[in-house]
């Protein structure tokens, strides 16, 4: 299958160190290129893959200062993926929606997997406007807001079975992971270790824009050596990290649409105790791969009953759920289903819908892939339009 992964610009794939989705498409690509399928990478140039790199600027914008419209790197890479479309059999983006308008109104399948939350009021227009583009969850959780969107599928994000490993290290401490922001409840996490009396180590990088917060909110919260902010860390630092931590606090105050760091915790045997929000309950196994709460209170409870779980059970089930390899036949699966879907579509039913961008007239209803949908959306379309489209920009990812 020749395959594109079109990947955001703002850190390299995989990143350097804190990056989710750009991590995510690494593993994916590199592991779609094991099971023998050609693929090819568009990303920044400073981007390393198995997959042929198609670099879109010479490094990733985070660590180019010289760049202050990142919006039109990003139109400029839709649309160099455009005009090479039909090189391939699939379109896989990991841009959100900024794809839909220009990529509706081109014959090649293409599905987006939204990285983000999905819980604002504006999102509900965007997908009014355009309900029937195939999208790729990250949860369940994640599509409750937008439940009539074009939804393929829900495929968890999953990392490579070896890249992190328990290690030989006596927990002492308890641990955040990830980024310094109002949303992560880091504030949270330092008050349930103090109140616990354990050590905390927070290995988290911290944003220009939430500089702010982290000065005026947190920095007087900091007591080290009990709580201590080590900085970012990559994932060679990883394993040592987590496996040396009691337990992962995420006490999250947004609704986190999946959630890496609970899938790293997990590779490593490290239970996870989490505040019930977005995808938390999903993902963790409350009694067996850690504890889901609901509050600072139950989550001191929670730490008593640590002793209860076995650091081997939440290895096995890292393996058994939340792998790379796993993540890949789940795509190639979802690919396939689209690709058989866009072959049984007559010539005037896709004429129709590149005319129309695949939005106008279209049911309010989720796309279901393969002949169904086909025949819903044949119903659907005043299939009599002919000739060239235009294509419209869309805007960029921010």
């Amino acid at each position: 299958m020749r395959i594109a992964q079109i990947a955001p610009l703002t850190e390299s794939v995989p990143p350097k160190l804190y990056g989710g989705s750009e991590r995510v498409v690494s593993w994916l690509t590199d592991e779609l290129v094991t099971l023998g399928h050609e693929v090819v990478l568009f990303a920044s140039g400073d981007s390393q893959t198995s997959a042929r790199l198609e670099p879109c600027w010479p490094k990733s914008l985070r660590l180019d200062g010289s760049v202050r419209d990142a919006n039109a790197l990003h139109m400029t890479m839709l649309e160099r993926v455009r005009r090479r479309a039909q090189d391939f059999d699939i379109l896989h983006f990991h841009l959100d929606y900024y794809p839909f308008s220009l990529f509706a109104r081109q014959p090649t399948p293409f599905v987006t997997t939204l990285h983000g939350r999905l819980d604002l009021p504006e999102h509900r227009t965007l997908f009014e406007t355009f309900p029937s583009l195939p999208v790729v969850s990250i949860s369940d959780a994640q599509r409750e807001p937008i439940p009539r969107a074009g939804w393929v599928r829900t495929i968890h994000h999953g990392l490579p079975e070896r890249l992190l490993k328990p290690a030989s290290v006596a927990p002492r401490y308890l641990a955040f992971l990830g980024r310094i922001s109002p949303e992560k409840g880091i504030d949270s996490a330092i008050r349930i270790a103090k109140r616990a009396g354990v050590p905390l180590k927070i290995a988290a990088k911290i944003d220009a824009v939430d500089r702010d917060y982290f000065e005026s909110e947190i920095r007087d919260l900091l007591s080290p050596p009990e709580i201590k902010h080590i900085g970012e860390i990559g994932d060679c630092e990883k394993s040592s990290f987590l496996s040396g931590a009691i337990a992962l606090l995420v006490p999250i105050a947004w609704p986190e649409p999946f959630g890496l760091v609970f899938i790293e915790a997990m590779a490593c045997g490290t239970p996870v105790i989490a505040f019930n929000r977005g995808a938390a309950s999903e993902i963790i196994e409350d009694g067996l791969t850690g504890f889901i709460v609901d509050n600072e209170e139950e989550a001191l409870l929670a730490l008593r009953r640590l002793p209860a779980l076995c650091r081997g059970a939440i290895r096995r089930r890292f393996e058994e759920r939340f792998t790379a390899r796993r993540m890949a036949h789940d795509y190639v699966a979802a690919y396939r289903s689209l690709m058989r879907g866009a072959a049984a579509r007559p010539a005037d039913a896709e004429q129709a819908e590149l005319a129309n961008g695949w939005v106008a007239d279209m049911p309010r209803r989720p796309t279901q892939v393969g002949m169904e949908c086909q025949k819903r959306r044949q119903a659907s379309f005043k299939a009599t339009t002919r000739g060239h489209w235009m294509s419209a920009a869309s805007r960029s990812r921010s």
